[in-house]
């Protein structure tokens, strides 16, 4: 089977703390689902930007602070990149985050009693022709330089 498709941008660590470099949304919103294992600890937030509903996901964070249903801004940050120690533990291929922007409202999943306020997926896994991507994903670079100054 193929690989799917890269649906977002990977964002570097902007410096070298590695102890609490944050990670900050990209407008305000509030969380509508949140995952905690690991170094696929995931937050989707839903935003209303230039009269449109969109939804960013922002993965491989850790010391998430943001609660489900918060609202949230770009001033205060939601999460954290790894530390050293996270990095060292899960691999440092995640010394990043990873950032999706979402034309179509995430996948509606059930909880579990392992995840109980992971409430929605992304497109990620299904994502295998460029029609796909482009039916699911905004391009994050174009999206933030026409809707976001």
């Amino acid at each position: 089977m193929t690989a799917h498709l890269h649906t977002g941008i990977d964002i570097k660590r902007p410096s070298n703390n590695y102890n609490d470099q944050p990670v900050h949304p990209i407008a305000k919103g509030f969380i509508i689902s949140k995952r905690i294992d690991g170094p696929y600890a995931q937050l989707i937030i839903e935003h209303q930007i230039n009269n449109k509903t969109i939804w960013t996901v922002y993965e491989h964070i850790a010391g998430i602070t943001a609660k489900l249903n918060e609202t949230v801004n770009p001033n205060k940050p939601i999460a954290r990149f790894m530390n050293k120690n996270e990095l060292n533990k899960y691999g440092w291929q995640f010394d990043h985050f990873h950032l999706e922007i979402l034309k179509v409202k995430p996948i509606r999943i059930k909880s579990d009693q392992l995840q109980p306020e992971r409430l929605y997926n992304s497109y990620t896994l299904i994502c295998f022709k460029q029609s796909d991507l482009e039916k699911y994903f905004y391009d994050p670079i174009e999206f933030l330089k026409k809707n976001l100054h």
